[in-house]
């Protein structure tokens, strides 16, 4: 083991999340390249590295570094260039040589002991003695703080969150309730603090340990869609999660209940429902302000029928009386949901109650959850329809966490407001929109409740419809022009539980009959790459295969590597970056997992001049990687509507390749053609509803591929993951 002590003279690169650190130490005369993990180290500082030398094949002789520790610059020079390396700001070369001719050796005793003495020199007020003094002291505070951290697997980056949240403070929070970490910081989860906790030595059955637990299965359980848990499923779950008995997890809930972090409530049937209490008061809220839209407007029955008469006249387009009544409910109701599946007329019904208001001079604004579903609405409108999330003017807000620059203080300017797609819609999304929509906008809600429920926790649109406290109109008439879409039938017939004929006679809905997972994925790249294009005349990329499953044969993450060597081979042109397990490549179909409402984008015309920005990308959205920049580590990815984000690297995690994704994630988009691979899989996914949702995404042309009696399984199957909302009780007792 070799040891080297210099200063260090710069950083070339560091990786904020592990402290891998490449820099140059200047160690008498030599400059060597060290690496290794460096907690908050910064230019300027003298340090002892012990470790050995090794040779790289690309960089050459480097220092690779075991362990170090910081030295207190000892003489004069070295203390000069520490202060005015930019470490400490408001210090530059000049100010820091002054001090240093001034103090010399004792600059650090100084400012430690006698910072007020600081002001003695030219240019230093005493409030900037006091501000370099707190600063020293921070920094030396700060590595300390690192380097106790460290010992307890807790990351650089999260070290210094930690700092910043508890000061000196957090030795006693770690020893006495690391789990604290869980609730105070963003990035710190249950798991993480559990680790700290066992390190630390607390018990098994610890209070703070038992409470942080049941926070934490409930919100787990809202990955999964549930607002709240029955109390004993909640129990079971901790009990499984932390290993203690089921009683020392049911005494906590009391306690959890009187500081406001959970709500308890009795269901009809007896059950205790268990909120986390976010969840509680979104659910609440919203039900009491959909009470408060549901104003009524007096307009006599005949007026409106002859609106619609002429309307009918001027477009041409004849609606049923379901439809009638959708419009009259729309105008005489400040909150109405249309529901219906595919074919029903919700387009003409939008449409016609677009027109109604228009010629009352109202201002309308239209909103869908996903890019894709508001492009869409937008193309049968012929009106501009937004995401939600633009509607309500999305900021990004400091701390990455979402804010809407619409709300009760600064309300949507509009008359009426009309949401598609609303089966996407979850809690926290609608929670948000109604803020923003004043009593005495009208609100009309659209969308087909069997399709597969939101990402996110709730079950807004069934509840809602459930509840039997809001107008609901439902639309089941299949009209003449779609019912000669078999892709329209057939979604009517696995809806129904009916057979569906599979013998191919068909002009847009046929089944391949295939039972081997790699003789399947061959005939969906014909498909994709050579048939189906010239049919619904559109691009291979337009195309899109749609799987149950994320892993297995047939599940994206398989799918996906093999249908990126045919669609975008690797070549001399395109640059690649490697990243987990995936490559991307330029020209490479991509597609956003996670909300980010800070992504920056922007739509440039061809010269490159930019015609519009904003902020948020949303999970689900679909894009080409354009460029990738290994010199700025950068990937630019274009979006629908030609808008362009730049990602660094370091937000690569948020991507995926799309040539295959899963019919969840199709949610809200429609696609020209559509392939669906069909072999096992499990019975609470393989359901009536998936199926639905699968072939309701295609416009001209669904293809399944693989194996019948699946498909009729399938059909048959309608259990799906039950889901614990509680809106529609909160709008019975509202």
């Amino acid at each position: 083991m070799e040891k080297l002590a210099g200063y260090v003279e710069h950083i070339i690169y560091r990786n904020t999340d592990n402290g891998y650190t490449v820099l140059n130490l200047v160690s008498g005369e030599e400059e060597i390249t060290c690496v290794g993990n460096f907690s908050a180290i910064a230019e300027g500082e003298n340090i002892e590295a012990s470790g050995e030398y090794t040779d790289h094949p690309t960089y050459g002789r480097q220092f690779k570094v075991d362990a170090f520790e910081e030295k207190a610059p000892e003489d004069e020079e070295a203390i000069e260039r520490y202060l005015g390396s930019g470490a400490i700001k408001g210090v530059g070369l000049a100010l820091a040589a002054r001090i240093v001719r001034r103090f010399k050796e004792d600059t650090f005793r100084i400012i430690e002991e006698e910072p007020e003495r600081l002001a003695e020199i030219k240019g230093i007020s005493e409030r900037k003695a006091m501000e370099i003094a707190d600063q020293v002291n921070e920094k030396r505070d700060l590595r300390q703080v690192m380097i106790f951290l460290q010992q307890y697997g807790i990351t650089m980056n999260l070290a210094v969150k930690v700092y910043q949240a508890y000061g000196q403070e957090v030795y006693g929070i770690i020893k006495e309730n690391p789990y604290r970490l869980a609730d105070d910081i963003e990035g710190v989860g249950f798991r993480t603090a559990d680790e700290i906790a066992a390190r630390v030595g607390i018990r098994m059955d610890s209070d703070f340990r038992i409470r942080s637990g049941i926070l934490y299965v409930l919100l787990q359980a809202s990955g999964e869609g549930h607002t709240y848990l029955p109390e004993g499923e909640l129990t079971a779950r901790t009990k499984q999660l932390l290993e203690v008995d089921e009683g020392q997890i049911e005494k906590q809930y009391m306690d959890l209940a009187i500081e406001r972090k959970i709500i308890m409530k009795q269901s009809g049937d007896g059950q205790t429902q268990i909120y986390a209490a976010s969840f509680y008061y979104m659910e609440a809220n919203t039900a009491t302000m959909l009470k408060q839209l549901n104003v009524n407007y007096d307009v006599p029955d005949i007026e409106i029928e002859q609106r619609i008469r002429n309307i009918e006249k001027q477009t041409g387009m004849e609606l049923d009386e379901h439809q009638v009544t959708a419009v009259k409910e729309a105008v005489r109701n400040g909150l109405l949901i249309i529901t219906g599946g595919p074919g029903t007329g919700k387009t003409t019904t939008i449409n016609t109650i677009i027109k109604y208001f228009e010629l009352e001079g109202m201002d309308i604004f239209l909103a869908a959850p996903t890019g894709r579903a508001a492009k869409r609405m937008s193309e049968t409108t012929g009106f501009e329809a937004r995401t939600v999330h633009r509607m309500l003017e999305l900021n990004g807000g400091m701390d990455g966490k979402a804010g809407f620059e619409r709300n009760e203080q600064n309300p949507l300017e509009t008359d009426v407001v009309i949401v598609d797609e609303m089966s996407m819609v979850d809690i926290t999304l609608m929670h948000s929109l109604l803020k923003a929509v004043a009593v005495g906008t009208r609100l009309i809600l659209v969308g087909d409740v069997n399709q597969l429920p939101s990402v996110g926790p709730g079950s807004v649109l069934r509840d809602i419809i459930q509840s039997h406290e809001c107008n609901v109109v439902m639309l089941t008439k299949i009209f003449r022009q779609a019912s000669t879409s078999d892709i329209i039938v057939n979604a009517h017939k696995i809806n129904h539980g009916e057979e569906v004929t599979l013998d191919n006679k068909s002009m847009d809905f046929f089944f391949l009959k295939r039972y081997d997972a790699d003789v399947i994925i061959n005939v969906m790249l014909q498909l994709v790459k050579q048939k189906l294009p010239k049919f619904v005349d559109a691009t291979p990329y337009d195309i899109q295969i749609l799987t149950p499953m994320r892993k297995g044969l047939l599940g994206v993450e398989r799918l996906n590597g093999i249908l990126q060597q045919y669609m975008n081979p690797p070549s001399q042109q395109k640059r690649e970056k490697e990243h987990g397990d995936a490559i991307f490549r330029e020209g490479d179909k991509i597609m956003q997992t996670r909300n980010n409402y800070q992504l920056e984008w922007e739509i440039r015309t061809k010269f490159g001049l930019s015609v519009d920005k904003g902020t948020g990308v949303f999970n689900g959205d679909m894009g080409i990687i354009r460029e990738i920049n290994d010199f700025a580590e950068t990937m630019t990815v274009e979006f629908d509507e030609g808008r362009m984000v730049e990602y660094p690297y370091k937000l690569l995690d948020e991507l995926e390749l799309a040539y295959a994704i899963t019919i969840h994630k199709s949610q809200g988009s429609e696609y020209p053609a559509v392939v669906i691979p069909l072999l096992s899989g499990p019975a609470m996914l393989m359901n009536r509803n998936l199926l639905y949702t699968a072939v309701t995404r295609a416009r001209k042309c669904v293809t399944l591929v693989g194996n019948e009696t699946t498909f009729a399984q399938m059909v048959q199957n309608t259990s799906q993951q039950k889901r614990y909302s509680g809106l529609c009780d909160r709008l019975r007792e509202s």
